[in-house]
């Protein structure tokens, strides 16, 4: 299961992400997304981990958990056809 960690604190690195989520299972894979032109942290990233009961007990213990002064926010990830193709769901075209 893909799941969505926010609020990361912008120093957080894919390890330490990585290390939070592996007390509850076998992580996949952990990434803190970056600025593709500054490199800095975005505060958000994606934990894949292979078993989705494990996944959930994750969301569950780290959801609003407080990670370098900010609570964390976890959830299952959506797909991107599911995200839409902006925050406002129109397209761009439209503006």
């Amino acid at each position: 299961m893909r799941l969505y960690v926010g609020n990361v604190p912008f120093s957080t690195s894919d390890d330490e992400l990585r290390t939070l989520f592996e007390q509850y299972g076998n992580v996949e894979s952990a990434t803190v997304i970056t600025d593709r032109h500054t490199g800095r942290s975005r505060g958000f990233g994606f934990v894949e981990m292979t078993d989705n009961e494990e996944a959930r007990k994750a969301m569950e213990a780290l959801h609003e958990y407080e990670l370098g002064g900010r609570p964390l926010v976890v959830n299952e990830a959506r797909s991107r056809e599911d995200r839409g193709r902006n925050r406002g769901g129109q397209s761009r075209r439209n503006w």
